[in-house]
């Protein structure tokens, strides 16, 4: 198994006033040439945006975009029609393909809401775009690996163009399982969202990440109570 780790405070950093964001790999003014993505993976924003504020309508073209909220609401528009809010224990997934624009915003004015937005490169160009929202939190598996994507329509989760599995794992301290990857080729990057994890044998705080390859599986172990793990697989060769 080889293994890359990115500590939570060497992601790049920007901030706006209203929005913060933690990049794991380069984007927009951050740029890191040892950190441009980890395979299909190419990028995980980390974002906090202050009530009443958000992204105005811009555009993106083939491109699978999720968003999983963490905390507050998110509010969005787009244009294929949809307008919907998303919350913790939702996600969202746009296939913009021949392109899109859409916009996010916070749809309180009193609090901040908080989200990860990720994007992975599709395995088709120009293919008709789509949205997709679900509620997750229903489907919790407590000690579990609970899929929250894949590269089905009919599996559990929302689907991509890509094959990708996403999984989150909510673990009581010390619960431990091992992952198996779907398909040879694939690795997985890990994100902990929160508290404390070891990969095989590496310890992972809060928003740490690890890109995992060459291997089949690995053991996924909560060092804390609650932990909050998001796994994602995607090809790297």
């Amino acid at each position: 198994m080889k293994y890359l780790y990115h500590s939570a405070d060497s992601r790049g950093n920007a901030d706006h006033g209203w929005l913060k964001s933690r990049h794991t790999f380069s984007f927009a003014n951050y740029y890191d040439p040892e950190r441009l993505g980890f395979g299909a993976l190419r990028v995980i924003n980390d974002d906090f945006v202050e009530g009443g504020m958000g992204f105005g309508t811009h555009p993106h073209n083939n491109m699978e975009i999720i968003s999983i909220p963490l905390s507050g609401d998110l509010a969005h528009k787009d244009s294929m029609g949809n307008g919907s809010i998303i919350r913790n224990g939702d996600i969202q997934v746009m296939s913009a393909g021949t392109g899109i624009t859409h916009s996010e915003m916070n749809a309180n004015r009193d609090q901040a809401v908080t989200f990860l937005q990720i994007w992975v490169i599709p395995n088709k160009r120009n293919v008709e775009p789509r949205y997709q929202q679900i509620t997750i939190a229903d489907q919790a598996k407590p000690n579990d690996f609970q899929q929250i994507l894949s590269p089905n329509p009919d599996d559990e989760g929302v689907w991509i163009h890509q094959d990708a599995w996403f999984s989150l794992a909510k673990f009581e301290l010390n619960h431990s399982k091992t992952y198996q990857l779907h398909k040879e080729n694939n690795g997985v990057y890990v994100f902990v969202i929160k508290g404390n994890a070891k990969i095989g044998n590496k310890e992972l705080n809060e928003r740490d990440g690890l890109a995992v390859w060459d291997t089949q599986s690995f053991d996924v172990t909560a060092l804390s109570e609650n932990a909050e793990i998001l796994l994602m697989e995607v090809p790297v060769a």
